[in-house]
């Protein structure tokens, strides 16, 4: 077969080409420090990639969840503990109430005022929002579980409990809310409102509600318990889904992340070899009539 030189130029031309595609994907992949800038490049990488990259999305999401169930959890516990402290409040009060005679009445007023002014407080504690959501009142989180009436009766708007669930972890949900019976439900309102009531009479018979007001520290105790076993059990999901970030953002490195050091390596091999063709091209290409008459 004849070889002419149109095909010898053809052929530099070509393969120039090719020496300019490979080494232009060189630099690319230097300059993003990726193996693929698109999945035509390698598409079992890019497979892979997408599939490592949606376990990290989800891993983030979770870390987001548990964000929320930390606000969540954080709140509840400074309102039990607000809660708390009013009903040890309370209860001091009563027993310096009891302990008061027949001609202590004005010391006896001063006692219900301030325990009016605590159930008042107690409502406030109980509306506790984030975010707009109550967080005492179960899955109805749009509606205030207690309302202060102007006569100052309380009514509880709270239904039958279901617990705000928070997905913390793949097909895991957890309990956001505390139940608001044992903390801010309708026993404990009307233990202040008998309360009040009791304290009319001079000498009051409060003696009752004494350990009435102990019931209520002892079950608020109780569900503070319940709380911090579960923040427990939320930091080992934290500390879980922190290490599967970390094992996520390596994986998807290994994997669409390119050698670098290898990358330099071909780069300058692919420069000298594309100096070298373009050499030896100038050299094929047949000179022409200008190159005579010089």
């Amino acid at each position: 077969m004849r070889v002419t030189q149109g095909m010898l130029t053809a052929n530099l031309l070509r393969n120039l080409n090719n020496s300019n595609v490979r080494l232009s994907k060189l630099q690319e992949q230097l300059y993003t420090q990726r193996k693929i800038s698109r999945p035509s490049d390698d598409p079992v990488v890019a497979l892979k990639g997408m599939a490592y990259r949606t376990n990290l999305t989800e891993v983030e999401q979770y870390r987001r969840y548990l964000t929320e169930m930390y606000k969540w959890m954080e709140n509840s516990e400074a309102g039990m503990e607000q809660a708390n402290a009013i009903f040890q409040r309370t209860r001091e009060l009563v027993v310096k109430a009891s302990n008061l005679g027949t001609h202590d009445h004005e010391d006896l007023q001063k006692i219900k005022a301030e325990i009016s002014q605590l159930k008042e407080a107690l409502v406030d504690v109980a509306n506790t929002q984030v975010a707009g959501k109550y967080i005492f009142n179960g899955t109805d989180v749009n509606t205030k579980p207690v309302t202060l009436n102007t006569d100052g009766t309380v009514t509880i708007n709270t239904g039958t409990y279901e617990a705000f669930m928070i997905e913390v972890s793949k097909e895991v949900p957890v309990a956001a809310s505390i139940d608001p019976e044992s903390t801010f439900g309708a026993e404990i309102f009307k233990s202040f409102q008998d309360l009040e009531e009791a304290l009319k009479d001079n000498p009051p018979n409060i003696d009752s509600f004494i350990e009435r007001f102990q019931g209520h520290i002892d079950g608020m105790l109780a569900e503070r318990a319940e709380l911090g076993a579960r923040y427990n059990r939320i930091e080992l999901v934290e500390d879980r889904l922190s290490k599967q970030e970390v094992i996520a953002h390596t994986i998807l490195k290994e994997n669409e992340g390119a050698d670098m050091e290898r990358v330099i390596t071909d780069l300058k091999m692919q420069e000298t070899i594309h100096r070298a063709a373009l050499a030896v091209g100038a050299r094929v290409i047949q000179p022409s009539l200008i190159d005579f008459l010089r």
